[in-house]
């Protein structure tokens, strides 16, 4: 007879231990998130003693130094990554629940167990040791969802190398966009893949890559059937994962400093090349703990009040919910990955693929994009129906989305799906963070009260607040989203950059000390939050985020385009949408034809996730006097704001271009 676990919101295990082990109490959440950010050394110092962080060397301080971001975080302090995964191994191993369970388009089911993945990391890893590769090389990686990913990046961490990874539907340009910045020592690379019911050829883009990466002095090559060619010279990684001997069983990982560097992630803003991020070892774990313990409630597979624990989070390796995702195994959960379209295919649209997914591995907290509940109610996705047809959805205690917000008919539509198949109230953890300190600010709390289109409260340790145009926090009020006081993840640095400028130019120019996150947010008397977009120009689709820059050096390459314009409309209650406006060349037509050409010119140097929603053949694109593109202001047109508002004509170098995005705003809300 199958039993259910206890579940006991794993924030209320950590609330029990604070007064039976600090002697603190609080009333309410509220009083315990006071706390939480008034008092950081008290906060992250019970964070660390909770589950019982692991250092051969003491710390001297939780924290010291200042002001923000210029704080180091147990300072002192030795660990790995790596080394937080292997804790929950023999446990899990014994209990009898794998560590990795994946499936994909084809049906290629596979499971790790706990010992597999160790002796495959330790094979790797010790084989690119053999080749030179130690503490602060980069390795980066162009691989999708795999298993192999996941052992690629521990074998890694393992040797206090940095990763860095693209998902293989990036095009070569967007690719060398972000790993010529942090020179890689080897890039392991798929040969191809498959999404959307298609075979895709990647070794030309994978020989492109090593033609032009000259630091890169090992290729290691993940090889697939579906390829036209062999790329030759490389290292075949299931040859170098095969290893088992005395060195495997021997083989731990190398204990670094806490702020060592762990990965760099990017991040793109509205000008210049992607931002490489550089987080460290420490401020991922203390922040993983936190957020995917604590808030997330993902317990341990082989603890009691946990048993059985199924973790997934559809993500590509090219968003930061894949860090989160592997980051399960840290809290010793089987996680469940899934590589391919969650939408079947072009030709055979099916929105059930990981609800059914879901259903044949017996998941337990099924997350994805907030687009991708979206996309289901437009579907029409019936899960009492699959239900029916024998895909047991019963498991699903929670369901976790991101990347955009999710809007209020879309979260009543799912939970009444999941009570017409017996859960009542299933539980949404509506998240909000970023890419930038690969973490969330606002998030899920079990015990408090569900409020559709809403998230719960603001997380433990996250000083968020929303900011007036005056930078006076204001509650009940549509205001900036900063955060008053530092956290462990936020960036080390960005990579090669001299003095932190771009570091600082990114999230501290506007309130010096203070991190600008760039959303727009509004913070409830009763704590809950609203996330309403971008509060720039940077484009956010589904979650992945494209500097404006990236999408103009594509479009602008065309001869046929002189000028270009982009903007994501994205904002609560509103589906993405994202149009390009462009200027042509005298006596050309904006025809299907060269709609088609600008849409493949993007989809090869960036992404298909990228190919904007309209395009529109303008006179000119405004333009400040200074000559730069006035993206924002037309963004706020768009939505719907007045254009006296949004824009101060007297300061732009054409403002009769205004006149015809004016007649466009109007048509659009006619």
């Amino acid at each position: 007879m199958k039993t259910t676990p206890p579940h006991v919101p794993q924030l209320r295990l950590y609330q029990d231990w604070l007064a039976r082990e600090r002697g603190l109490t609080f009333d309410r959440y509220d009083a315990m998130w006071q706390w939480s950010v008034t008092d950081l050394p008290a906060f992250w110092q019970s964070i660390w003693d909770y589950f019982e962080v692991e250092s051969p060397t003491p710390h001297r301080a939780v924290l010291e130094g200042g002001p923000m971001p210029h704080y180091r975080w147990f300072p002192g302090a030795q660990l790995n990554y790596a080394r937080q995964v292997w804790r929950h191994a023999a446990a899990a191993q014994a209990a009898g629940f794998p560590a990795v369970v994946s499936d994909d388009e084809r049906g290629r089911v596979r499971e790790l167990s706990w010992p597999e993945l160790q002796r495959q990391v330790a094979s790797l890893a010790l084989a690119l040791r053999e080749r030179g590769v130690g503490r602060g090389d980069r390795v980066a990686a162009y691989l999708p969802n795999i298993p192999e990913t996941i052992v690629a990046l521990l074998a890694c961490v393992s040797l206090g190398a940095v990763w860095s990874v693209c998902a293989p539907d990036m095009g070569t340009a967007a690719v060398l966009d972000r790993f010529r910045q942090i020179e890689p020592k080897v890039l392991i690379a798929a040969d191809g893949v498959v999404y959307a019911g298609k075979a895709l050829d990647r070794s030309t883009v994978v020989r492109e890559l090593r033609a032009a990466l000259p630091s890169v002095e090992q290729l290691v090559v993940l090889r697939c059937p579906y390829t036209d060619a062999r790329v030759d010279e490389a290292l075949d990684f299931d040859t170098l994962t095969t290893r088992d001997d005395g060195a495997t069983a021997a083989f731990e990982p190398e204990w670094v400093p806490f702020d060592h560097p762990i990965w760099v992630v990017y991040s793109s803003g509205t000008t210049g090349l992607p931002k490489p991020i550089v987080h460290g070892h420490g401020g991922i774990l203390m922040s993983l703990l936190a957020l995917k313990i604590l808030h997330n409630d993902i317990g341990a597979s082989y603890a009691a009040n946990s048993w059985g624990e199924r973790f997934h989070w559809y993500s590509s390796t090219g968003w930061v919910m894949w860090n989160a995702q592997v980051g399960g195994l840290a809290g010793g959960s089987t996680i469940c990955i899934f590589d391919g379209s969650p939408g079947g295919s072009k030709e055979a649209p099916d929105w059930t693929v990981l609800w059914r997914f879901a259903a044949k591995h017996q998941v337990t907290f099924f997350g994805a994009g907030a687009a991708f509940f979206t996309n289901n109610m437009k579907a029409g996705v019936d899960l009492a129906a699959l239900q029916a047809q024998g895909h047991d959805l019963s498991g699903i205690r929670a369901l976790g989305t991101t990347g955009s917000p999710l809007p209020e008919d879309v979260q009543r539509w799912g939970t009444a799906q999941f009570e017409a198949i017996g859960t009542p109230d299933i539980w949404w953890c509506n998240i909000s963070g970023g890419t930038d300190f690969c973490g969330a600010f606002i998030g899920g709390n079990r015990e408090l009260a569900q409020v559709p289109g809403q998230m719960q409260c603001r997380l433990l340790g996250c000083a968020v607040e929303a900011w007036s145009e005056s930078g006076v926090p204001v509650i009940g009020e549509v205001g900036e989203l900063v955060c008053t006081q530092p956290l462990p993840s936020m960036p080390l640095h960005f990579w090669n950059d001299e003095g932190d400028k771009r570091y600082l130019s990114s999230y501290f120019d506007t309130y010096p000390g203070v991190w600008r996150h760039g959303d727009w947010i509004q913070i409830g008397t009763d704590g809950g939050c609203v996330i309403y977009g971008r509060s720039d120009a940077t484009i956010n689709r589904h979650g992945l985020r494209m500097g404006t820059s990236e999408i103009y050096n594509a479009v602008e390459a065309l001869p046929e385009v002189l000028d270009s314009m982009v903007v994501d409309l994205e904002y609560l209650g509103r589906a993405s949408e994202m149009p390009l406006f462009v200027v042509l060349r005298p006596g050309l037509a904006l025809d299907d034809a060269l709609k088609n050409r600008i849409n493949g010119a993007i989809k090869t140097a960036l992404s298909p996730r990228f190919v904007p929603d309209g395009i529109y053949a303008v006179a000119e694109i405004p333009r400040t006097l200074s000559g730069k593109k006035q993206e924002l202001p037309i963004k706020k047109l768009l939505l719907g704001q007045p254009i006296d508002k949004v824009v101060n004509r007297d300061a732009m170098a054409n403002p009769g271009s205004l006149d015809w995005f004016v007649a466009f705003a109007a048509g659009r809300q006619a």
